[in-house]
């Protein structure tokens, strides 16, 4: 059985490449010289090889044939999530789903369907992916992304004509129907512009001049700056990661190793899908790709490894406008008037008329009026805030991660980043074979320096950017426009001499704080604001993670099976910090009583013991992890962070303080007192078990989760939603995601391990929608099949060729 199988294998390639089979492993291992590729004629193909856990191995022979085979795939795993993200990008949502109800997030922060529509419609009419698209390589796509993308379109509605939906939540809608390359493309510039554009769509959709001539008060400058530090804040964002990379000279082998480990939503549109990519000769690639792209973002091939975390860079600035006091629709520069481009956006509408609303446009970017509900931003009759966004010009994400999917070593990547510089919103750390390491701050930011931001910054300014690094720059004056520099791929953004980047370092590591931090021994500083702070308090998660990758390297000898230790060791840094001290403090109150928040005496002398005897550990079994996390959660928010230590952070021991817990905080006694209350009145024993409490349904079934929340400083990130209702917390709305622990070991095959926590497929009725989820409450691994024979000797194995 086994022979004719590799003979179906063998045939079905064949037929792809007319004269090559499978690579051999030594072909697997050419990660792509051979660059000069014809684009498909006629119809698409590909052949798809199922392995455990569903994850396809996709065999093409050109770029347009294997986008193809993804699109197909992914259609097959996640068409009704991939159907919801086109019905946004084309400004659909009021039509299908009603102006008023709520988009999932995934592809910007609009809180309704209506201005979510006004947005993407926006970009739409006028014609924004078009223009890039138009724009010759690096600058535009290339061809083979180009390919990809038209292939992955064609993939996709190959599937839709050959299959029957029976995903629940689209079967039979309207709204699942074929996409266009341009649809593709869309998606891709959605991801862009996320971390700019993409947070305020609200506020480009309702801005409207005052009426009259109207006066408001400047935004209060201490609250804005409050206000724009919380907005880009990681602790409380959808998207995080920790990654870390260790070099040859901490490894049993020489060579480098690699874990990555990204904290993105678990459900919507931003979830991973992994696979493995192979053109013969061309490309070989395993790993992760983000929902709708037709390449890996975090992934491996045979000589080098690498994974992101979302960066401290700030990639949009805010123009203050000067205006004509005749006209609140046209601003001054250098004295001169210019009007703003006053743009019409109709949107069809549920059981209702078309609605018309009208953005207004600058030679900055779209008028604004807020920076999120805490940071106001009000166009007056004499000021106006117009918000400029580098990556609404940057169609060059998918070009970088083909540059990364073709290296052989850390070079390449940094090669990859220079040559079209398109992550918009990520760090990047990597390993390799050779043993080499890298973290590198490569992102596309406003050119904004400390200089400018000292010579422009307008009072509101002065206080945003060195409490954010959200510059507000006086929009009056040409010469306070960001510059450009000479090997920046687009004018107006940083070019990469200037990015913060750390090379063959014993370990590379970030928990999204700054790159100062990268390695604790080798701190790097001497950057500009904008992309992060130096010498500054870090995270729990940094500090923990800083901790235990330095005792890592010091220790040596690291192989891949310390990475998923690592992954899996669930410590919780605060409660290293505190936990002794909170039990010695709770066990002294006086009759074992504290005071709750609503006056009431509540009997905590329980908790002690409980606090006591915990592992301090966010393992599903863990007794008192569940307290522990609702006593953290309320402590710090009861206690300034400035009050909760007795010992300050000092930047010359920046991973070892803040530290000593004052237990004289009299918050401390009332967290505690309403811990007990809200477990107790959930009818949840304050020894419970983590995972009987942290969760989440699959097949209505509860499923463990282990991990804990960003204020703990887990490596292992997870945040669920509470109901006390439902006993405890349920469904993970974000945290660990597409994980893998990759190595070399000398031979023609890396050495990974990988998991999915949330599974493959959002079909509840699919083999591959919580396979990998119980895998992860187990804290089990998947054995990465690179290798042709690793793949062909799959116990799994499933060999599908699809055609249009």
């Amino acid at each position: 059985m086994r022979t004719r199988l590799r003979q179906l294998v063998v045939s079905a390639v064949a037929l792809l490449t007319a004269s090559a089979v499978l690579p051999s492993a030594a072909t697997a291992a050419d990660d792509g010289r051979a660059s000069g590729q014809r684009p498909s004629q006629g119809a698409l193909s590909a052949v798809i090889r199922y392995t455990e856990y569903g994850v396809p191995h996709i065999v093409a022979k050109d770029y347009a044939n294997l986008g193809f085979g993804t699109g197909w795939a992914q259609a097959a795993d996640q068409v009704c999530v991939l159907a919801d993200g086109f019905v946004t990008v084309r400004g659909e949502r009021s039509r299908y789903f009603g102006p008023d109800a709520a988009p999932d997030f995934s592809l910007s922060s609009a809180s309704k369907n209506l201005t979510s529509d006004l947005y993407f419609r926006g970009v739409r009419d006028t014609g924004t992916v078009e223009r890039l698209l138009d724009q010759p390589a690096p600058r535009g796509p290339s061809r083979a992304v180009k390919d990809l993308m038209r292939g992955w379109a064609a993939g996709y509605n190959a599937w839709l004509r050959q299959n029957r939906v029976t995903d629940p939540a689209c079967k039979g809608a309207a709204w699942v129907r074929p996409v266009t390359t341009l649809d593709v493309f869309s998606r891709a510039y959605a991801l862009a512009v996320l971390g700019g554009e993409g947070r305020l769509v609200d506020s480009i959709a309702t801005a409207q001049p005052p009426s009259g001539s109207s006066t408001a008060a400047a935004p209060d400058a201490k609250a804005a700056a409050r206000a724009a530090s919380e907005l880009f804040s990681a602790g409380d964002a959808d998207m995080g990661s920790n990654a870390v990379a260790f070099s040859g000279d901490t490894t049993a082998n020489g060579r480098g190793l690699l874990l990555g480990n990204p904290h993105y939503p678990w459900a919507g549109g931003r979830r991973f899908w992994q696979a493995q990519q192979t053109i013969p000769g061309e490309l070989n690639v395993s790993g992760g790709a983000l929902l709708g792209s037709p390449i890996t973002q975090i992934g491996f091939n045979a000589k080098v490894a690498w994974s992101h975390t979302v960066a401290t860079g700030v990639p949009m600035n805010v123009h203050q406008l000067k205006l004509d006091p005749a006209d609140p629709t046209t601003y001054l520069v250098d004295g001169k008037p210019e009007r703003m481009t006053k743009r019409a956006v109709t949107v069809d509408v549920k059981d209702g008329t078309p609605v018309t609303r009208t953005q207004w446009w600058t030679r900055y970017g779209p008028v604004v009026t807020s920076l999120g509900g805490d940071l106001p931003l009000p166009w007056s009759g004499t000021t106006a805030y117009a918000v400029a966004d580098p990556n609404a010009a940057n169609m060059r994400f998918a070009d970088t991660s083909l540059g990364f999917a073709k290296a052989r070593g850390t070079a390449d990547i940094l090669k990859s980043l220079a040559e079209h510089q398109g992550l918009p919103w990520v760090n990047t750390v990597a390993a390799d074979s050779a043993g080499h390491t890298l973290y590198t701050q490569s992102q596309v930011l406003p050119r904004i320096t400390d200089e400018l931001a000292a010579r422009c910054s307008t009072p509101l300014g002065r206080a945003t950017y060195p409490a954010s690094g959200v510059a507000v720059l006086d929009g009056s004056r040409s010469d306070c426009a960001p510059g450009s520099d000479v090997d920046a791929a687009q004018p107006g953004i940083f070019g990469p001499a200037r990015m913060p980047t750390l090379k063959d370092a014993p370990y590379a590591e970030n928990s999204n704080d700054s790159a100062w931090l990268a390695n604790a021994d080798q701190p790097l500083t001497g950057y500009e604001r904008v992309f992060g702070t130096i010498g500054t308090q870090r995270s729990m998660r940094t500090r923990g993670a800083v901790e235990d990758v330095a005792a890592m390297a010091d220790k040596g000898g690291l192989t891949v099976r310390d990475l998923q230790r690592q992954q899996f060791a669930n410590r919780v840094p605060a409660a290293d910090l505190t936990v002794a001290d909170v039990a010695r403090a709770c066990a002294a109150l006086p009759g074992g009583t504290a005071t709750g928040s609503d006056g009431k005496a509540v009997e905590v002398s329980e908790a002690c013991g409980v606090l006591k005897a915990w592992d301090r550990a966010m393992d599903t079994d863990s007794r008192g992890a569940l307290l522990f996390d609702r006593f953290w959660r309320k402590l710090t928010a009861l206690v300034p962070r400035d009050q909760l230590w007795k010992v300050p952070f000092s930047a010359a021991d920046p991973v070892n303080t803040p530290n000593t817990l004052n237990t004289d905080a009299p918050g401390l006694a009332t967290a505690l007192a309403d811990t007990v209350t809200e477990l107790r009145t959930a009818g949840i024993a304050l020894d419970a078990k983590l995972g009987a409490n942290q969760f989440v349904v699959r097949g209505g079934k509860r499923v463990p989760v282990p991990g804990g929340t960003e204020s703990l400083g887990v490596w292992n990130k997870i945040e669920a939603r509470w109901s006390a209702a439902d006993g405890g917390y349920a469904e993970v709305s974000t945290g660990s995601s597409h994980i893998q622990a990759v190595g070399w070991d000398g031979g023609r095959c890396p050495v990974a391990r990988t998991l999915l926590t949330y599974s493959q497929s959002s079909n509840p009725n699919s083999p591959h929608y919580r396979d990998q989820t119980r895998l992860f409450s187990d804290e089990k691994w998947v054995k990465s099949r690179f290798c042709e024979k690793d793949i062909l000797s799959s116990p799994k194995l499933k060999v599908v060729r699809v055609s249009q």
